[in-house]
């Protein structure tokens, strides 16, 4: 414990955990004060994130780069996994849908971008393994082909009834059933494929194993109280700002939930595979586990079950951000300007989304 207080002592931006309880003690004295809560959650999700970094970086110097990467997109991706979960309860599917196609987007271009860019800016040229991202690119590829299909066959006018939400139950299975297969092939029967490039700088010396997973655990809790109060508070809020349920779901719940502070600590200390796993690693897992997962628990959570049509321009732009993921990192090299390009691209996405709000 004395490691982590030391952490907290050391590190201005873990100051900010002193809003969890603010914020969870406000939701009690003051439900009706959205725009306030939504703010002070959003401080309290902050320092959280980087705690939970701060721990996993732990957890991956004793596992590898692969399985750290694997295991911080899992946990970074809950904070996106318990807000879809309380607007499927709610029954507000637009948000669900923009948050997972606004996250695999915010993940494949910002924050990977970004770890190329601060990475970059610290080192010359950086390496990593192009076969874990061509494995990544290629999954997400395969989730944005069977996102795109039920929302180009919904205005069929041959279609039966019922047709979509069948089609949807099935390609969340194979997206599953895909998922599963993935972290067989990259851990398992060709586990020697994925090593991490050798060139990552000496690691600091890492928490104990034991403060590390305790630590996981107790952020894991907090994460999902604090994640309730984002998801009561972010409807009103947005409507404050003037923002759509749209752009809160793509932009906002996006950013918010992305795990950057592996990605990017891992980007400068030239652990760059790490960053690269994390960052494509929770796209692949939001489009073939975190979506099917949400399609088939509204059968029993939602008012009524949600299916895998997506509007036309979340579907391009999952599909120009898998596109160009692929065409940067088949090199296995980066510099600073290759992450800038990224960046740019997603903001383009988003002055798009603020500007012109998509039709749902």
């Amino acid at each position: 414990m004395t490691k982590l207080f030391k952490e907290i002592l050391h590190n201005p931006l873990l100051w900010l955990l002193v809003f969890v309880p603010v914020v969870l003690a406000g939701q009690k004295l003051k439900p009706e004060a959205h725009t306030l809560l939504f703010v002070l959650s959003i401080l309290a999700i902050v320092p959280l994130a980087a705690l939970l970094s701060h721990a996993t970086e732990s957890v991956a110097t004793k596992t590898g780069d692969v399985v750290g990467g694997l295991l911080n997109a899992t946990l970074g991706n809950l904070t996106e996994m318990v807000i879809a979960l309380a607007a499927l309860r709610a029954g507000q599917y637009v948000l669900v849908k923009a948050s997972i196609a606004g996250t695999i987007v915010a993940n494949s271009l910002f924050v990977l971008g970004s770890s190329f860019l601060l990475g970059g800016l610290k080192h010359h040229l950086q390496e990593f393994n192009r076969v874990s991202a061509r494995l990544q690119t290629g999954l997400l590829f395969l989730a944005t082909v069977a996102l795109l299909v039920p929302s180009a066959l919904a205005n069929g006018d041959s279609l039966q009834a019922g047709f979509t939400g069948k089609l949807s139950v099935g390609l969340a299975v194979l997206l599953l059933l895909a998922y599963v297969l993935g972290i067989v092939f990259s851990l398992g029967t060709h586990r020697e494929m994925f090593g991490s490039a050798e060139h990552a700088e000496e690691a600091e010396a890492p928490w104990p194993i034991g403060l590390a997973v305790a630590t996981l655990v107790g952020v894991t809790v907090l994460v999902a109280l604090v994640s309730e109060v984002f998801v009561e508070s972010v409807q009103k809020a947005a409507e404050a700002f003037g923002m759509t349920p749209a752009f809160v779901g793509f932009i906002v719940v996006a950013l918010v939930a992305a795990e950057m502070g592996s990605a990017f600590s891992s980007a400068r200390k030239n652990r760059l595979d790490l960053s690269v796993g994390i960052a494509l690693g929770s796209s692949s897992q939001i489009a073939l586990f975190v979506a099917p997962v949400l399609v088939l628990l509204s059968y029993v959570l939602g008012p009524t079950p949600m299916n895998l049509q997506f509007w036309p321009a979340a579907v391009g732009m999952m599909l120009i951000a898998t596109i160009t993921v692929s065409l940067v990192t088949n090199s296995g090299r980066s510099a600073w300007f290759v992450g800038l390009l990224l960046v740019m691209v997603y903001l383009i996405f988003a002055i798009t989304l603020y500007l012109l709000p998509p039709r749902v």
